[in-house]
């Protein structure tokens, strides 16, 4: 069955958000994205090395899920879907718009609707702070995606050039990054402050733990200079500690629904707490990530949920608890998790949820069970990896003050994930309550599991989603200070 008729079928039974909630009764919602966060790096999820006290605190008194995944191990494909409620293949980004390389006129096409767009449309204010990565060029700013205000960076903090752009214009070039994690909370800290009495929509996508990792004076410890992944975390722990006090001060906790996830899976240094792989592979570690909610009077405290979900389900989440109506001219691939979040052994309101690799689907999950209809990528094993540095990081570095990061960070002898079993292949059954590091293919045993998830995949496989191709051949260093990335430097 091919994606046209299936989303026919799903527009045929699209169930329309209810009228809008009475004003007393709409949330405030505050969304923490963080970048390249992996699912073993918080205490709550087993992290020993270093505490999250804020974040584990945030578990305690709301909901973590053990099986929360995203669509794609990569960036902007991640962004637009949390934004969207769609999966990449449907809203049509699987690539990362890129200056350095180019890749300029690529973002969030303009059809899409954002979840900001529904929330302003039902008279919240909006902001974004933080890594954007949705397109850099002005069509796809985040003030025209249903934003009232923007200030970040545009893409990743390894993509030249480095800038801050606050709304339409760039307001700092060159960037200390170590500040970035600080300068984002404060501004958000300020957001808060002056819509306190308005309902308001907080988008914090934090840079960190994205490399180069950065950390403030506060936080960077160089008397234990191989422990940098740890004081960027630490330092995100603090921010979100920040938010929440914020909110109990101004008597806006019980108002106000947060949301702390991330992307996808770590890159080097981080920890995918046990799990295969890591960012950029559809492993688990690639695309399990953790999830947690705060809402003190309507989530729980304590209450755990091992239910398969995904990142596509916060847009319809966010509609309805805001009384607003999802589009019913696209197919919305999320489902209202209010009932995962408020009844303890809730279960998941998905046959199956997907994930992408690049151009294809590769991956369906359905209950403890995952298929690889198409194998995972190889290991990211690197062969020099002083070569992998020089290339990684000593051609980022010309860019003024933009790394005044320690220059300590993690290379790829420091792998995240689990590195052994069974060599991949094409249709890999797993079962991840048994097995959850994905050791051992049991396709052979259970070629009914396989029938049934392979069944579910195709009715929503296609065609390869068309990517765009950077202009330059090879990593070019872009001049900042301007919204333009024509002028290059030698």
């Amino acid at each position: 069955m091919n994606r046209s008729t299936i989303a026919t079928l799903f527009l045929a039974c699209l169930v329309v958000s209810p009228p809008g909630l009475p004003a007393a009764d709409t949330p405030n919602f505050i969304l923490i994205f963080a970048d390249d966060l992996g699912y073993g790096d918080l205490s709550s999820y087993g992290q020993t090395a270093y505490q999250t006290p804020h974040l584990d605190r945030m578990a305690e008194q709301g909901a973590r899920f053990t099986d929360f995944y995203v669509p794609m191990p990569f960036c902007a494909p991640s962004r637009a879907t949390i934004l969207t409620g769609r999966y990449p293949f449907r809203h049509g980004m699987v690539g990362n718009p890129t200056p350095d390389i180019g890749l300029n006129d690529y973002g969030l096409p303009a059809g899409e609707t954002t979840i900001a767009e529904l929330l302003q449309s039902q008279g919240y204010a909006t902001t974004a702070i933080g890594k954007w990565h949705l397109g850099h060029t002005p069509e796809y700013l985040p003030i025209r995606r249903g934003f009232d205000s923007y200030f970040g960076i545009l893409y990743s903090n390894d993509m030249r050039p480095v800038q801050l752009v606050e709304d339409d214009r760039v307001v700092e070039y060159p960037v200390v990054q170590g500040t970035l994690t600080k300068r984002y909370t404060e501004r958000a800290l300020q957001f808060i402050e002056a819509k306190r009495d308005e309902p308001f929509f907080l988008y914090l996508p934090h840079a960190m733990p994205h490399k180069p990792l950065a950390a403030s004076e506060e936080f960077y410890t160089p008397d234990t200079p191989d422990d940098l992944y740890a004081d960027v975390i630490r330092e995100l722990d603090w921010s979100v500690g920040e938010l929440l006090a914020k909110l109990r001060e101004l008597d806006l906790d019980q108002k106000t629904l947060v949301v702390f996830t991330s992307d996808n899976g770590p890159s080097w240094g981080g920890s995918t707490g046990g799990l295969r792989g890591m960012k950029a592979r559809s492993w688990d570690g690639g695309v399990r990530v953790p999830f947690l909610a705060w809402w003190p009077g309507k989530i729980p405290g304590g209450l755990v949920s091992t239910e398969a979900v995904a990142s596509i389900d916060l847009f319809p989440t966010f509609a309805k608890l805001a009384g607003a109506s999802t589009p019913n001219d696209r197919v919305i691939d999320g489902r209202d998790l209010l009932p995962l979040l408020t009844t303890p052994g809730a279960p998941s309101p998905h046959k199956a949820v997907f994930a992408m690799s690049g151009a294809r689907l590769h991956i369906v999950r359905s209950g403890k069970w995952k298929l690889h209809v198409r194998a995972p990528g190889p290991p990211r094993d690197v062969q020099n990896v002083q070569a992998y540095i020089a290339g990684s990081f000593g051609f980022r570095s010309p860019d003024g003050t933009t790394i005044i990061a320690p220059f300590e960070q993690p290379d790829p002898t420091q792998h995240p994930g689990v590195l052994t079993g069974d060599e991949r292949k094409d249709m890999m059954l797993f079962d991840l309550e048994a097995d959850p590091a994905e050791q051992r293919d049991v396709s052979d045993s259970h070629p009914d599991v396989v029938k049934r998830l392979k069944a579910l995949f195709d009715e929503v496989d296609g065609p390869p989603t068309p990517r765009p191709r950077g202009e330059f051949p090879e990593l070019r260093r872009v001049k900042g200070g301007e919204l333009r990335y024509d002028r290059l430097l030698p």
